[in-house]
């Protein structure tokens, strides 16, 4: 592994990570903080679990910077990131925070208050997180975001319907601000995720196949963010798969989602 300055190629010296107390966003920490990344700025809702990856991050010999925080509050949310983005001017941010709802045994339906909830984090969040962080990156000319969309963004799936509706609106939005911000220096990639183990995952109904541990795509993630690649998807049969559902006619799409047990 070739090192700059004390860090591996690739790595930049200071990371934002929302939703870091989530399974990814844990991960991605640990990851950043072993590659050699010197501050990590990390955000979430569980305070014990919040200090405890801080001290983990510490351990690896990075200085972890934590802010608890419902980031359903916009306002607050954006606010914090115009100041943090002064004070530690992050490389890279990482909008990762995400929440999931499903219909219900039997496909009862969603709960309408279930899906203010998600959308005003999965989608209303995400897009405070990039207008909270983007003046300052704009100002300086260089920065990168990453979004973390889904797989489930090709296609919808019956079990989970909003969190997919949710996660194809971040594609694409990552999509034209990749376009969109170019030219300023500033790069955007939509990362899409396969079934990644997380409690999130786990109470998510229907098969879950080519399930991947956290640390795994923590890797992949940080060697496609490396890269700059527009679109960081995996596992690559699961990836391949949900693009061709979303190319062929709805009707043969459903015919192969309840072979495979979904909406069964």
């Amino acid at each position: 592994m070739k090192i700059i300055e004390g860090r591996a190629a690739g790595s930049p010296r200071c990371v934002l990570i929302t939703g870091a107390t989530g399974a990814i966003g844990g991960a991605l920490a640990l990851e950043y903080a072993r590659a050699g990344t010197q501050i990590l700025v990390l955000q979430g809702r569980d305070a014990a679990r919040l200090r405890a990856l801080g001290d983990a991050c510490g351990a690896q010999g990075a200085r972890a910077v934590t802010q608890v925080l419902d980031i359903r509050d916009h306002d607050a949310l954006v606010a914090w990131l115009v100041a943090v983005s002064d004070a530690e001017m992050p490389d890279l941010v990482v909008v990762n925070a995400g929440v999931n709802i499903n219909t219900g045994p039997n496909q009862r339906g969603e709960d309408w208050h279930g899906i203010q909830r998600l959308l005003d984090v999965n989608i209303k969040a995400a897009f405070a997180t990039v207008q909270g962080v983007l003046p300052a990156m704009r100002k300086r000319r260089r920065g990168q975001i990453a979004l973390i969309s889904s797989l489930a963004a090709w296609r919808g799936l019956p079990e989970t319907p909003s969190y997919c509706a949710s996660k194809a609106a971040i594609k694409i939005y990552g999509e034209a601000m990749r376009m969109a911000m170019a030219d300023e220096g500033i790069k955007f990639n939509v990362v899409m995720p396969g079934y990644v183990e997380s409690q999130m995952c786990a109470d998510m109904p229907g098969p879950k196949p080519f399930l991947w541990k956290p640390e795994k795509a923590a890797r992949a993630i940080r060697r496609g963010l490396a890269s700059n690649r527009a679109r960081i998807s995996f596992p690559m049969p699961l990836s391949v798969g949900c693009f061709l559902l979303s190319t062929i006619h709805p009707t043969a799409s459903e015919w192969i989602l309840k072979r495979l047990g979904y909406g069964a």
